[in-house]
């Protein structure tokens, strides 16, 4: 991470990272990780960037998710926005677009990002992993449905893959950078989903349920 100033890397991974230890399977610190490696990425594209705003917002961007799941783009923006210790780093503004990024992060939302830094983090934070998706779909099914069967499980979890990322999924847009991995996952996805039995056969390998 050599654009990130060193101080303020040890004082995220110190205090903040460990915070995702409370967060399930699909919003740990590996997902963290993956999401500031591809926003540094995206970022290198842009000219006169501030890169430790980038490291920030990706590090925080989902950090409320184990205080409330549906809201915790809001309660992520508010933590950041709460976090004293970031005034060394950086002025009430910087911290202010920060925050918004953070809040304009989730794919579902309506509209665009407020600013660059927001459109950075929205494409950064796009699985291209197909095995990590079903993971996380079995994971959120079976703590919220433990009763369903497991053919109910698949079926349900496959609507929400083709709701999400089928041609007219809500995260088949709004993709501000050009991400080769991205289109390749989206294709390799829908060939899936549209194979009932290849589907199911992943679906219960992935998920140790064979």
């Amino acid at each position: 991470m050599k654009n990130v100033d060193k101080d303020l890397i040890n004082y995220i991974e110190t205090n903040i990272f460990p915070s995702y230890e409370k967060n399930d399977s699909g919003h740990n610190l590996e997902h963290i990780k993956y999401v500031i490696e591809r926003s540094m990425k995206f970022a290198s594209t842009i000219k006169d960037i501030n890169y430790n705003m980038v490291y920030v917002i990706a590090s925080y961007h989902d950090i409320g998710h184990y205080i409330d799941r549906k809201n915790h783009e809001k309660i992520s923006a508010e933590m950041l926005l709460e976090d004293k210790n970031l005034d060394e780093f950086f002025s009430k503004e910087e911290i202010k677009i920060m925050s918004e990024a953070v809040y304009d992060h989730r794919a579902s939302m309506e509209g665009e990002p407020r600013s660059i830094y927001g459109k950075i983090v929205s494409t950064a934070d796009r699985n291209t992993s197909i095995d990590s998706i079903i993971k996380r779909t079995y994971a959120y099914r079976i703590k919220h449905n433990p009763d369903d069967n497991i053919d109910h499980i698949i079926e349900d979890s496959k609507k929400h893959i083709i709701d999400k990322f089928g041609s007219n999924g809500y995260a088949n847009e709004k993709v501000y950078f050009e991400d080769l991995d991205y289109k390749r996952f989206l294709k390799d996805i829908s060939l899936l989903v549209s194979d009932d039995k290849k589907f199911r056969e992943r679906y219960l390998c992935v998920n140790g349920l064979k």
